[in-house]
């Protein structure tokens, strides 16, 4: 039986996606190097693969991490008080890790629509919480941050189930960027979009970010597929490479496995520091 040409489209994007699983990343996700270990985690509300609630085993993957700053996706009850779900105290003790402050959902809260940002290192300088529009109740964050080696605005997001709802979103982000003074910026999150090519519902961030750039597989975490999780950097060349956090650990205690990035945010910095002085030179002349 002949297949249609949705599906043969679909399997063309999975086989895409499969060919890009750990050991088969891309060439620029290839390269080493970097200063700083950005990561993303969507810990599907501390409820493993087993269908059991442990929120000390989702600390010990993020502590096993090992990265300077970790975006959390679903840190939060979905429903009712909206409570954290984190020790975020024992969690500090552990890995040195402290949530960047904002107006979480409730008072017991850890998240701004799920979304929570953990540093341990770099100084907050300023953080605004996006309303993402869309079906579902959707956020962001915006925080930027200075580092010994420069300064680096993250956007943390989980976008939305639905196509549409995460064009719109992706709009949205991209808006908040253009409003905002310029420096090196990672889009980090669960994203929700496996596609890399035309028919992505991220198209809207070129040429700011490049949706296709280190596109590695993270989910279903047992045998991981899809690029459902990313780290968008600009300048495209932030980002020098990504990869999965690929442990036994990991693969039970959410249905995501954990990414991580590794930035150049000294060379970013002097690049981008280079380039607006060429320009005040040039409109000096």
């Amino acid at each position: 039986m002949r297949r249609k040409p949705r599906e043969r489209k679909l399997s063309a994007s999975i086989l895409t996606a499969i060919r890009n699983r750990p050991g088969h990343r891309p060439a620029a996700a290839n390269r080493h190097g970097g200063d700083t270990i950005i990561a993303s985690y969507n810990v599907h509300k501390c409820v493993g693969v087993d269908k059991l609630f442990d929120p000390e085993r989702t600390a010990r993957v993020i502590t096993e991490i090992d990265a300077d700053v970790i975006a959390i996706q679903e840190a939060d009850k979905r429903f009712g008080q909206r409570s954290g779900l984190l020790d975020l105290d024992r969690l500090e003790r552990e890995s040195g890790l402290v949530p960047v402050p904002i107006n979480a959902m409730s008072p017991t809260g850890h998240g701004w629509h799920g979304n929570l940002i953990l540093t341990r290192k770099g100084t907050v300088r300023n953080v605004r919480q996006l309303r993402l529009p869309g079906v579902e109740p959707r956020g962001a964050l915006v925080v930027d941050l200075d580092f010994t080696t420069g300064q680096l605005r993250i956007i943390a997001a989980h976008l939305g189930l639905l196509r549409r709802s995460r064009e719109q979103q992706a709009e949205t982000i991209m808006a908040a960027f253009e409003a905002e003074e310029a420096r090196p910026t990672l889009l980090i999150g669960d994203l929700n979009e496996w596609r890399v090519g035309k028919r992505s519902s991220l198209a809207s961030l070129k040429p700011i970010f490049d949706p296709s750039s280190g596109a590695v597989p993270s989910f279903p975490s047992r045998f991981p597929v899809l690029a459902l999780d990313r780290v968008l950097g600009h300048p495209h060349d932030l980002v020098t490479a990504v990869e999965v956090h690929d442990t036994p650990l990991a693969r039970i205690a959410s249905d995501h496995l954990p990414i991580k990035a590794h930035i150049d945010l000294a060379m970013a910095f002097t690049t981008g520091a280079e380039a607006a002085f060429t320009n005040r030179v040039n409109q000096a002349i």
